[in-house]
């Protein structure tokens, strides 16, 4: 087994990570057409987030939950939706294939985010909440959902392990890097599920009854844990990924990673932090 790197505070940038705020407990996410509310309430902590770079190649998806991987994509625009679809979709699904080993992997699609006005780029915000994008109850109804529709004729899977395939395209250093939570600082009770809806208008009382709405997945918030060990690798170029484990239903390996954008005061960044994530469930029969 690897082991984990040691923690350097002394390449440590000191920085907010917006975690959920004690006794907030009922969280709920609607999305209707031109609005979204969210239920859960949040606080600021001022945490050490390690650089990762001196012991890079130490890390590892089966022992950390992520890695950092030299990735060369054809790619030419990323803002290009039709070339992205087109050439990135099958150059992830075979590069999370060959990371995993796994029998099959079915795309769950990207999304691009851009630090500084991302409507203009077709893009959402950067991502600045500590959370998991599949909460474990979330992963396993989607797993099925997905094997399901895509391999309608295969024999079943054994095991199903989600994942994000991140990759800044602007060049660094990056305003808002993504920082990563080494799994081994996750404590198993960790995680509150916040529940996804869409529905057509935002309830007057989105924290009363939800019976009859379209609940689609659910994913996982945290409370603050200052034994929380954070990673992150800053100047990132458009030739390599951060590669990390949403949920695996393997519980034997590093099988989840809390993780979050946040702001590096350090960096002198002169264009704002522009990436794409995919995400991806991998299939083992």
């Amino acid at each position: 087994m690897t082991p984990t790197p040691v923690p350097d505070q002394d390449t440590a940038v000191q920085a907010e990570l917006s975690y959920l705020a004690e006794g907030s407990t009922v969280l709920r996410r609607f999305t209707a057409p031109g609005h979204s509310i969210n239920t859960g309430r949040y606080e600021t902590h001022v945490v050490p987030i390690r650089n990762g770079r001196p012991v890079q190649d130490q890390f590892t998806v089966e022992t950390n939950g992520f890695r950092i991987v030299r990735h060369e994509s054809a790619v030419r625009d990323f803002t290009d939706k039709a070339e992205v679809d087109a050439v990135y979709v099958p150059e992830v699904l075979d590069f999370v294939e060959q990371q995993l080993g796994a029998d099959r992997v079915v795309s769950r699609g990207w999304v691009l985010r851009r630090s500084a006005a991302p409507g203009e780029n077709a893009s959402q915000p950067q991502a600045g909440l500590v959370h998991i994008d599949y909460a474990p109850e979330g992963a396993e109804e989607m797993a099925a959902a997905v094997y399901a529709e895509h391999c309608p004729d295969g024999p079943g899977f054994t095991r199903a392990v989600a994942t994000s395939t991140w990759r800044v395209f602007s060049p660094p250093p990056q305003d808002w890097p993504l920082a990563l939570c080494d799994f081994r600082s996750v404590a198993p009770e960790d995680g509150l599920p916040n529940t996804l809806y869409f529905v057509d208008r935002v309830p007057d009382d989105p924290l009363g009854p939800v019976d009859g709405m379209r609940r689609i997945t659910s994913g996982s918030e945290f409370h603050h844990d200052p034994d929380h060990r954070w990673w992150y690798f800053p100047d990132m170029t458009r030739d390599e990924v951060l590669f990390f484990v949403f949920h695996d239903s393997d519980h034997s390996r590093a099988w989840r990673v809390p993780h979050s954008a946040f702001l590096d005061p350090t960096a002198q960044a002169t264009v704002p932090r522009h990436s794409i994530e995919f995400r991806t469930f991998a299939f083992f029969e």
